[in-house]
């Protein structure tokens, strides 16, 4: 089989890993890539937003399937152009992957579907975001959750007790000539869960959880994501069922009768609350970081799997099968990330944090013109480790990311640290 992968980050590094690891291992292409993608695939020169270019290198190639791995090409529609070209591809539409692009049309199609979530207003000028704040808020007890209606990187969405933060979050994503979701404060662990779809049936994937603040203890900005680990020793019995059978279905079945089949990962982020499970978001892709530790756990075949969700047979797959063992990845950031990550800086002590057990995802690197490997972006590298428990699976991703060397970088020391403690009194 010869696959091409469309990213440049660390969720499409961690899917080109596994599949490299399928036996026999598929023929790997990514468009463009990035230097640890580099090792496993065939990269070349499209960019994200070339989605003609896309086409064209998939027929070049000749490739059986196409795997797209960011939001963005999928919101502007690159599984749309390659499909009408007659290619495979693992990913939705460009009006199915609204689900990610638009938080107020998901509100929609919940609503419709029946599928429980927070309460939400959708404001679209700077008068009625007092009146919303009080709407999903009255009380003003709880935190103010404020999103950016589109796609925002993982940075759209700013969580805050103080009520002049809120209003100024707000302000300025209506400056910016967006519209703001208002939503209620939902308590309660949250959960991640993607499941694959073929437009009609659903597979879950392992449940996982990942820290979105940037600072130890859930403290500073809201980032993309900062670490995650599998599996959760604290979930209910039974929670993956309850997902597929009260979020993930009836979103899928909403979809297609409305004509527009989901074909990828329906990204369930979830909180657990007092009331029951809420949905937080729907994502249309994998999720990073928590993809580098689901597909770490996984030991049936990858390819097989999406090739049959982008051809509508995934009855025909058996279901995946996990590893016992846990997953930690943690997220190295460069300087002033998520603010203002500075780029360029000289990136070492990689072999040393893979001699030390670890493995390491590019997410934000490239060579430099003097072939130095740099830093280009705000989440430059993802530290995995694996072991029989959390806190054994912890202690490698973390002593590999202390020996990454990056100046001004940071990460976060407790990814899965409560989770580990859990594991250990149980």
């Amino acid at each position: 089989m010869k696959i091409l992968v469309i990213g440049s980050g660390g969720r499409e590094h961690a899917i080109t890993r596994r599949l490299a690891a399928d036996r026999p291992a598929p023929e790997l292409h990514a468009a463009p890539g990035n230097p640890g993608i580099a090792q496993l695939a065939t990269c070349h020169p499209v960019a994200l937003d070339d989605l003609d270019g896309q086409v064209v290198l998939a027929r070049e190639l000749g490739v059986d399937l196409v795997v797209v791995g960011p939001e963005a090409p999928l919101v502007a529609g690159a599984a749309d152009r390659l499909r009408e070209a007659g290619i495979d591809v693992f990913g939705p539409s460009a009006e199915a992957a609204r689900l990610e692009g638009s938080k107020s049309w998901a509100k929609e199609i919940m609503a419709a579907a029946g599928v429980p979530t927070a309460a939400s207003v959708t404001v679209t000028s700077p008068e009625g975001l007092p009146a919303g704040l009080d709407r999903v808020n009255p009380l003003g007890d709880v935190p103010f959750v404020v999103k950016a209606d589109g796609l925002a990187a993982g940075k759209g969405v700013v969580v805050t007790a103080d009520h002049a933060a809120a209003l100024a979050h707000g302000e300025a994503v209506l400056a910016a000539g967006g519209q703001v979701v208002l939503e209620e404060y939902l308590d309660g662990p949250e959960v991640s869960l993607f499941c694959v779809s073929d437009g009609t049936d659903v597979v879950p994937l392992a449940p996982a959880q990942d820290f979105k603040r940037a600072l130890d203890g859930d403290e500073g900005p809201n980032t993309g994501g900062m670490g995650a680990y599998s599996p959760l020793p604290w979930a209910p019995e039974g929670l993956v069922d309850e997902i597929v059978a009260d979020v993930a279905r009836p979103t899928i079945a909403e979809l297609a009768r409305r004509g527009t089949p989901f074909v990828g990962i329906l990204y369930c982020g979830l909180a657990l609350t007092s009331r029951g499970l809420r949905v937080v978001e729907f994502n249309a892709r994998f999720g990073d970081p928590e993809t580098q530790v689901v597909l770490e756990r996984l030991t049936t075949p990858f390819a097989p799997l999406l090739h049959a969700a982008a051809r509508g047979e995934l009855a025909a797959v058996d279901a995946p099968v996990w590893s016992d063992e846990a997953a930690v990845t943690v997220v190295v950031a460069s300087a002033g990330y998520p603010a203002a990550p500075r780029t360029g800086d000289p990136i070492g002590g990689i072999e040393t944090a893979e001699a030390l057990g670890a493995h390491v995802l590019h997410a934000g690197t490239c060579r430099g013109e003097d072939g130095v490997l740099r830093s280009a972006g705000g989440r430059v590298l993802t530290v995995v480790g694996t072991g029989p428990t959390l806190a054994a699976a912890r202690e490698i991703a973390l002593s590999g990311a202390r020996a990454i060397e990056l100046e001004g970088s940071h990460h976060r020391g407790d990814i899965a640290r409560a989770a580990a403690d859990e594991e250990a009194r149980a």
